[in-house]
């Protein structure tokens, strides 16, 4: 997986709905569900992907929304592992 840095402006130009984080290099989404338990199902279906794409989001939920912050540490900024994960959230929250 590609770990070169391309940036939160180039990240969120490929992606509906995510913003850059205010601060530093990483993209952002708010997430609402239905529920606590859809909350909570999402964000297992994404900590399975993310493991197998050894690739951890930063995240907080509370109730029936989860915060999802991507950015790859190991780069200080946003890659295209960021961009993958941010539509597999996207896709995972449908």
């Amino acid at each position: 997986m590609d770990r070169t840095k391309i940036g939160a402006a180039a990240a969120i130009a490929r992606l509906d709905g995510w913003q850059a984080a205010p601060g530093r290099d990483a993209i952002v989404k708010r997430f609402a569900f239905a529920d606590f338990k859809t909350a909570f199902a999402f964000m297992t279906r994404v900590a399975l992907k993310a493991e197998q794409m050894d690739h951890h989001p930063e995240w907080s939920n509370v109730y029936n929304k989860v915060d999802v912050l991507l950015a790859t540490h190991d780069a200080d900024g946003v890659t295209a592992l960021d961009v993958d994960l941010a539509h597999y959230c996207d896709e995972a929250a449908r």
